[in-house]
């Protein structure tokens, strides 16, 4: 006795060759690629993560100039706003680490040598290298681990550093007034030398200007070198605590250059490079303007040429550098 097959057991049939399916037409673009190029230069349109001119790449980011402070503020006013304290730390953080250095450096290890006044020595000394050495790491993480947004959004890639380091200057600036205040109640304490206001201090707004055009060069070669060897920014905490000690943060680094075992020619190296080098300009710069010590900070116009050079040389090559890297960010 046969059983009967079903349909589902019985094999399928093999399709006519004329039933089979034709791929479809290939798309032609009815338009040739000279007009394309045409119609997006009419329309404004560019390629992505193509590097612009650098005339048409400052243009862009002059008209953004409002975005950047609004991201600014918004980015400092976000930093400490969980906090119960909120922005007063903004505040708080550079004068806990002053008063830890004053008390170990100049209370316990007394490192005030020809300092008459130690406590306003060190408290501007902390709270000007904080600035530095907050837009350094800032400008080290600018660009590294932003992939997403570098690759959604179309946008001149500096306003990252820019707003970083703009950021920190808008919480510094309360900072100074707290700094100003402690360097004039210091000169109250016994054994400390008296501190008053006189005109010299209407050249603190220019002073730290400068630093933030330098700050600004130094975020710019920071973003650009992080973005394309990540490994820099472990080593970067390491490098600004030597930078620290060697830019006369809190004590005179000059005084100590005579107990080193060379020549005097080489102590004259060393004591000038110590010197003139950018950082320890910029502390100058503030302490001579804040404090009355003629003997140690007199007014130089060698320090403020020194000071405007700086920032003017790192600013623009630190821009270019930034800037010949535009088209890698986000995507290497």
């Amino acid at each position: 006795m046969s059983t009967p097959t079903t349909d589902a057991a019985a094999p399928a049939k093999a399709p006519a060759s004329g039933d089979a399916k034709k791929p479809p037409p290939p798309l032609v673009p009815g338009t040739t690629s000279a007009e394309r190029l045409a119609l997006a230069k009419k329309y404004g349109l560019r390629p992505l993560n193509v590097r612009p001119p650098l005339g048409e790449y400052i243009r862009d980011l002059t008209r953004r100039w409002a975005f950047i402070r609004v991201l600014a503020t918004s980015t400092a006013y976000a930093k400490n706003q969980n906090n119960y304290l909120g922005q007063l730390w903004a505040v708080l953080n550079p004068i806990l680490n002053a008063a830890v250095y004053v008390l170990i450096f100049g209370v316990l290890l007394g490192l005030n040598r020809g300092v008459d006044n130690s406590i306003a020595f060190i408290v501007i000394g902390v709270f000007m290298y904080r600035f530095v050495e907050a837009s350094v790491t800032g400008g080290a993480k600018s660009i590294s681990g932003k992939t997403q947004l570098l690759r959604s959004l179309h946008f001149p890639r500096a306003v990252l550093p820019m707003s970083t380091v703009l950021s920190l200057l808008t919480t510094l600036i309360p900072a100074i007034v707290v700094m100003c205040a402690i360097t004039l109640l210091s000169g109250y304490l016994p054994g400390y030398e008296m501190i008053r206001v006189s005109w010299w201090w209407l050249l603190l707004p220019a002073a730290v200007a400068l630093m933030w055009i330098f700050n600004m060069g130094l975020a710019f070669f920071m973003a650009r070198f992080v973005a394309s060897t990540p490994d820099i920014e472990n080593v970067v905490p390491f490098v600004m605590r030597v930078v620290m000690y060697a830019s006369g943060v809190i004590f005179p680094v000059l005084t100590f250059v005579d107990r080193l075992q060379i020549s005097e020619t080489g102590k004259a190296i060393v004591g000038g490079i110590l010197e003139y080098q950018p950082v320890a300009v910029y502390l100058y710069l503030v302490r001579s303007v804040l404090m009355q010590e003629e003997d140690m900070f007199p007014h130089s116009g060698l320090m403020w040429a020194l000071g405007g050079a700086w920032a003017v040389l790192f600013f623009v090559i630190g821009f270019i550098v930034f800037w010949r890297g535009e088209e890698r960010y986000g995507r290497d």
